[in-house]
């Protein structure tokens, strides 16, 4: 029980990478608020699942894209548990479309779910984390954005995830002194969808040389690394998690 007592919230925590991370914290003995925009439902499930586990937690709605209503979800959040030591920044929206083929409101809105989000929640969060002299925040970005991957398709989403990784460690050196560190997980690209055998036997093939496809549960445990105590001394830097793909 590493976060007993700490305060987590996770955006995007209705289903996927989000949910698992909202559970992975519960289960470390962190209070944990599970952020959603429209899947009530699935936060309500997570939320759920943490209380027959003993963890205390609450759903809430919000527009990350949104400032205004991230501001009033931080303070919610503060104002609900007392506190708020950990962001998690899981929101993205992800799209594939060639740059001829997107519109300027489809690349607005990929940049604003991606990285203008992770400001926005980061922002309103700091002050918390700074007045307790102790705060983590992860930002989720994609296997490669550290190198500024590029790859077809995929433009406003890669251009999004490479700044996020030059957010994350601006704001590193800026937050070291109060007691807060910032890092990111890159995950592949998930189908969160069930795959069947012969698809899961081509992925693997192709993209993992560990012999098997990514799990939500593995980026959840690299989160709740850069979550803990110990990690203390661990900042500005992007773990992969990837199963050796793209190294």
């Amino acid at each position: 029980m590493s976060l007993q007592g700490r305060v987590a919230l996770v955006t995007g925590a209705s289903r996927g990478i989000g949910k698992e991370v909202a559970l992975t914290l519960g289960r470390a003995g962190a209070r944990v608020a599970v952020s959603y925009r429209t899947n009530k439902i699935g936060a309500e499930k997570v939320v759920a699942a943490l209380r027959n586990r003993g963890a205390e937690s609450w759903a809430v709605s919000t527009d990350v894209t949104d400032p205004n209503r991230v501001k009033a979800l931080i303070d919610g959040v503060a104002g609900h548990f007392g506190r708020l030591d950990i962001l998690v920044n899981n929101v993205g929206d992800f799209e594939w479309k060639t740059v001829h083929e997107s519109k300027i409101e489809e690349w607005h809105s990929i940049l604003l779910s991606n990285l203008y989000s992770v400001f926005y929640t980061s922002k309103y969060a700091l002050p918390a984390m700074r007045q307790r002299r102790w705060g983590r925040i992860i930002n989720l970005g994609a296997v490669g954005a550290e190198r500024a991957f590029g790859q077809a398709k995929i433009s406003a989403y890669s251009a999004a995830k490479a700044g996020v990784v030059a957010f994350t460690r601006s704001l590193a050196l800026e937050e070291a002194r109060f007691g807060i560190t910032v890092n990111v997980v890159n995950p592949p690209v998930l189908d969160e969808k069930e795959l069947s055998v012969e698809e899961a036997e081509r992925l693997v093939d192709a993209r993992f040389p560990v012999g098997r496809p990514p799990s939500a549960q593995d980026v959840a445990e690299a989160v709740k690394f850069f979550a803990m105590e110990r990690s203390s001394f661990i900042t500005g830097q992007v773990l992969n998690v990837s199963g050796g793909w793209m190294l």
